[in-house]
């Protein structure tokens, strides 16, 4: 064992904890380590600085987590952050406004279109194999269909 690894102080393992959580939080994705790095840090400077026990340490650690994340989840209900492209995982509500075309004909209300690439479910006006038609909505992954 090193030498000089026992010889550090308490407030240290917990600065150094914040510091381990905080580059885990650049280097993997989400909003999460970095509150829980906050109450590392916080602990850490109260260990510096007050007479404190390492057990007192760790309920200061466990009630300062549970603050951090529930002041992280309020602000960032609170400050949502705006997206660039809003439906990129909404593939449906995408399709909206597309042209698509009929590839088994639309009757009693339900048929197949073709979008792109790739056949999908349709409910509609009744329509022939090969008429465009317009998407208007979503049900799951059933398109809503309309004739142009």
């Amino acid at each position: 064992m090193t030498p000089w690894l026992p010889l550090l102080e308490d407030h240290w393992w917990w600065l150094v904890f914040a510091a381990l959580l905080g580059i885990g939080e650049v280097l993997l994705p989400g909003v999460f380590l970095i509150w829980i790095a906050i109450a590392a840090a916080v602990t850490g400077l109260a260990a510096m600085v007050l007479p404190i026990g390492v057990a007192l340490q760790f309920l200061l650690f466990a009630a300062l987590c549970i603050a951090a994340v529930w002041g992280g989840r309020r602000w960032y209900r609170d400050n949502p952050v705006a997206s660039e492209d809003p439906l990129l995982n909404d593939r449906t509500a995408r399709l909206i406004g597309q042209i698509v075309i009929v590839t088994d004909p639309i009757t009693a209300g339900k048929g197949r279109v073709k979008v792109g690439d790739s056949v999908w479910t349709a409910r509609g006006d009744e329509a022939p194999a090969g008429e465009k038609m317009r998407v208007v909505g979503a049900e799951g992954t059933i398109l809503r269909v309309e004739r142009l």
